[in-house]
This record gives C-alpha cells, sequence and structure tokens, in this order.
C-alpha cells in the first residue's frame, strides 16, 4: 500500500485465519534438494508465482512479458504475478494460507497479521535460506529490522530497506471546498469536519468521505490523533505511550469515546458517506471523483496526485506521536507450500541488488509505462500511461538505492518527511513500541472472538448506523468474547518488552 503502506493501516481481516489449522503444513528449512549448501542449481527453468495485494492494471500482462525475459537470461525462471484486489482482500489473503494451494512468495506486512500467521506456520522459516540465497538484501538488513522479522526465535520474512512512517490523516480535494468559503485550514479533526460539510453542502453526487468494504479509518485516526498508540494487527486495544508504564484499554475505556461517538453521529447524519458503506466494493472513488476525501498514507496521497494532477488534492497528517514503523510493515514471506524457495529468493535478491532489474520489476517499461528524467541532477521517475499501467504493488521492494522521486511528487512531501524525522527519537514514546510484536497463541480462542465481536459491534457504531448507548452492548460482547484475558496477555508481554529494554 495497504502498507502502506502502512504506513499504518487498520487491518481488517476476518476472524477466519486466526481459528485456522494449517493441516500439512509441516514447517520447512534449510536447502531443497538439488542443491548444495551456498550454491543455486539454476539448470532447471522454473516458475515462480507471488501473491500481493492491489488492483490490478489493465495491461499489467505487458511488464511482466518485459520482466520475465530478464528473469530468463539472468536466473532460468519467470514470474507469475496474482493480484488479490482490495475489496476482496479481507477473506481471500487470509485464505491462501490455509488452501494448501502451492506458491512460493507473497506479500506481507504487521497490517496483514504476520505475527499470528508466522505463528501458525504459514511461513517458512528463512533463518538459513535467507542468508544463503538472497546475501546482498540480507547484508544490507539492520540488526532491528531482523529482529522485527523473528517470531519465537525464528526468521519468517524478507523486511523492507525503507524507512516508513505512521503518519495517518485525510487527503483532500481542496479545489471542491476552496470556491464556497474554505478557509484552507485542515490541522484538526474539526477541520476536517468543516471540510467535510462543505462538499457536501455544495457537490452533489459526491461522497465527502470515501468508506468501502475495507471499513473505516476514522476511529484509528481519532485515538491516535490523541497520542494513542494502537496495536498492530487490532484495534480495539491500545495505550499511552508517553507513560514509563503504559497500562492497556479498550475502547469503552478510553476517556473520549463519547465524544467520538458523538462526532461520529453527525457525521452520519449529515451524509459524509452513505448509509451502505461497509458493503461498497469500490475502492478507487478518490480516483473516479466519486468521493472527495479519504484517511490514509502519504504514500496513498502522493499516488493519488498522480493520478488526478488536475485537481489540488492535499494531505495532513493528524498523527500527533509519529514514528517509523516496523520495517515488517512491508515485508516479504516465503510460502509454507513453495515448492522453490531458493529460486524464490534468489530472484528477489536480484531484484533489490540488479538496478536494471529493479526498475523493470518495480516501474516496467520504459518509455511505455515509466520514463525517468535529471532535474537538477536528480533522477526522477515519470509513470506514463497510468491508466493501464501500474508501479509495482510489492511496495516492499523499494529501497534507498534506487527508488526514486517521481515527476509530480508534491513538493510539501519532502518538508513533512524532514519535520517527521526532527520529531522520531530511537526509545522515545511510540518509537520505543514500534518492535513491540504481541503473541496472542495462549488466548487464541478469545482474540478470535474478539475479532468477531468487535466487527458485528463496533463498526455499525463507529459510523454512527446504530444509537451509541449500544457501546455497554459492545463492551458485554466483547467481555464474554475474553477481551480481558487477551488484555492481560498483551499486557504482561508489553511489562516484559519493557523490563528487557531496560537492561
Amino acid at each position: 500500500m495497504k502498507g502502506s503502506v502502512v504506513v499504518f493501516l487498520r487491518t481488517m481481516l476476518p476472524v477466519l485465519f486466526l481459528g485456522l489449522v494449517f493441516a500439512g503444513c509441516q514447517k520447512k528449512t534449510g536447502v531443497s534438494a538439488g542443491s548444495s549448501p551456498g550454491e543455486l542449481d539454476t539448470s532447471r527453468r522454473v516458475e515462480i508465482s507471488l501473491y500481493v495485494v492491489s488492483d490490478e492494471p489493465p495491461r499489467q500482462s505487458e511488464i511482466y512479458e518485459n520482466f520475465n525475459r530478464l528473469l530468463v537470461e539472468k536466473l532460468n525462471c519467470t514470474l507469475k504475478i496474482n493480484w488479490i484486489p482490495w475489496a476482496e482482500f479481507t477473506n481471500k489473503y487470509s485464505l491462501l494460507f490455509s488452501s494448501g494451494e502451492e506458491f512460493d512468495l507473497s506479500y506481507a506486512a504487521t497490517w496483514l497479521n504476520f505475527t499470528p500467521l508466522a505463528q501458525k506456520g504459514a511461513f517458512m522459516e528463512l533463518d538459513e535460506l535467507f542468508p544463503k540465497y538472497a546475501p546482498g538484501n540480507y547484508a544490507r538488513q539492520s540488526k532491528t529490522a531482523l529482529q522485527q522479522a523473528t517470531v519465537n526465535g525464528n526468521i519468517y520474512a524478507v523486511p523492507t530497506l525503507q524507512a516508513t512512517y505512521s503518519a495517518y490523516g485525510p487527503l483532500y480535494r481542496a479545489d471542491l471546498a476552496l470556491p464556497y468559503g474554505w478557509d484552507g485550514k485542515m490541522e484538526t479533526i474539526d477541520d476536517y469536519e468543516k471540510y467535510l460539510r462543505i462538499v457536501k453542502d455544495n457537490n452533489p453526487g459526491i461522497e465527502p468521505i470515501d468508506i468501502y468494504s475495507f471499513g473505516s479509518e476514522i476511529d484509528s485516526l481519532y485515538i491516535q490523533n490523541d497520542d494513542y498508540f494502537m496495536f498492530k494487527g487490532m484495534d480495539f486495544l491500545f495505550f499511552d505511550p508517553r507513560l514509563d508504564h503504559p497500562k492497556i484499554i479498550p475502547l469503552w475505556e478510553y476517556e473520549h469515546v463519547n465524544d467520538f461517538l458523538g462526532m461520529i453521529e453527525r457525521w452520519n447524519n449529515a451524509g459524509f458517506y452513505p448509509k451502505n458503506a461497509l458493503s461498497d466494493t469500490d475502492s478507487a472513488k478518490i480516483r473516479s471523483g466519486k468521493a472527495a476525501s479519504r484517511i490514509h498514507n502519504p504514500d496513498t496521497w502522493i499516488g493519488e496526485v498522480h493520478n488526478n494532477p488536475q485537481w489540488d488534492i492535499r494531505y495532513s497528517n493528524m498523527v500527533g506521536d509519529i514514528s517509523n514503523l516496523p520495517f515488517t510493515q512491508d515485508a516479504l514471506v516465503v510460502s509454507n507450500t513453495a515448492k522453490n524457495p531458493e529460486r524464490a529468493l534468489a530472484l528477489y535478491d536480484l531484484v533489490t541488488n540488479d538496478e536494471e532489474v529493479w526498475r523493470a520489476f518495480f516501474y516496467g517499461i520504459k518509455g511505455k509505462s515509466y520514463d525517468v528524467e535529471v532535474i537538477d541532477g536528480q533522477e526522477y521517475v515519470k509513470p506514463l500511461n497510468t491508466d493501464d499501467y501500474g508501479f509495482s504493488a510489492l511496495w516492499t521492494a523499494r529501497t534507498n538505492e534506487f527508488f526514486l522521486p517521481t515527476i509530480g511528487d508534491p513538493p510539501e512531501i519532502k518538508v513533512m518527511k524532514a519535520d517527521w524525522d526532527s520529531r522520531i527519537k530511537d526509545g522515545v514514546r511510540s518509537q520505543k513500541f514500534q518492535s513491540l510484536q504481541i503473541d496472542t497463541t495462549s488466548v487464541e480462542t478469545e482474540f478470535a472472538a474478539c475479532i468477531a465481536a468487535h466487527h458485528q459491534y463496533w463498526w455499525p457504531l463507529e459510523l454512527g448506523y446504530v444509537d451509541k448507548s449500544r457501546l455497554s452492548e459492545y463492551k458485554e460482547k466483547m467481555e464474554a468474547a475474553g477481551v480481558e484475558k487477551v488484555r492481560a496477555v498483551l499486557q504482561t508481554q508489553m511489562d516484559n518488552y519493557l523490563a528487557d529494554l531496560s537492561n
């Protein structure tokens, strides 16, 4: 994105994957038959399969054909990319790892429940394979990144080589509000509400805020705007990272929950989003002009600016306590059903170390899907024909060495990132907790029940579809699901994490 995203992104995966038993998924490690340690047998041509989460552009297959010519020449293999659409990923992504389907690689992320899936044996252990068959990538990984990719003592992912930020907030079309007296201010959630109302009153047929079956980001933004830190993979428990010994709280204990529910009731009554938003599968309403704004990360904002440069699309980060996201916010995993894990890792190593291959993989075909221009000594990539082609959805493949700024990037992004960098300090506030990995194995049943109850009873509340008095019902259902047991386990893990940091 996501990711990215993201970049903080709210997980919307269904409860199904949490209770799945990966039958027949014996953990594979080491080197497959036909290869000796440190050597790669490329005598047999193979097809590597990769899953990504995004909507596939119409003519993207032309990029694959071009890229595969390079792969055959350099590694005697081809790559098949399978896309899981945004409107379907909440079901399809988790099922991917329980279906028994044989495939080699997949995009993974904290917001796609990387840790719980690793604990369930969905991914191959990479302790030996990673340094042997992707040595160039491995050598560039930081100690922190490898720690974040480690679950229960084993490495399960190839982390991204590019740092990302927890920035989150509205991206919005200023051109739909400025002609009607809007002052252009977008610093607080109250400012956002004023903007939404002006758009609603003056632009018939355009949804002020984009919400679809992916779910609402409004509650997460509201809580993070209040400087709380939310666990990746669950948005019903969070804590105040400013405290030396923070306590985990659920939504009904949040001091401003009634203020939030009152606000969202106004938004619903004002018609800022449709009554059937959670059944809407249209994930491109900003791009098509059907919606004026959405809550997301700066990468999504930049993408929308490129999609429609004729519009005045702006962005405001509303996460107060900003930090660098984990390096597993965007990651690559090897499926436990992979038939060619060594070649798959070698392919990824080639992509992330050979600039010619990287550009063919990430940007596509020069002169058709992208071009490169030099401005004041700096190379910039220029997207071409964005209706038919797109850059790679394997966002984890971005590297500091090869990833270029894009012509048409909003110039404000440099100022924003410089500001975020100046505010991020290692071991301080939310940055201190980005390496905290939660383990829900001991409360698997309760955790799954909590997610189900949260989706069923909170989602209507957080969009104002039911009266805010139903908060007590949500609390009762979560308590019946076992949220207190989940909270206690996570509190112990966080306390131990902090104790280890202080030693």
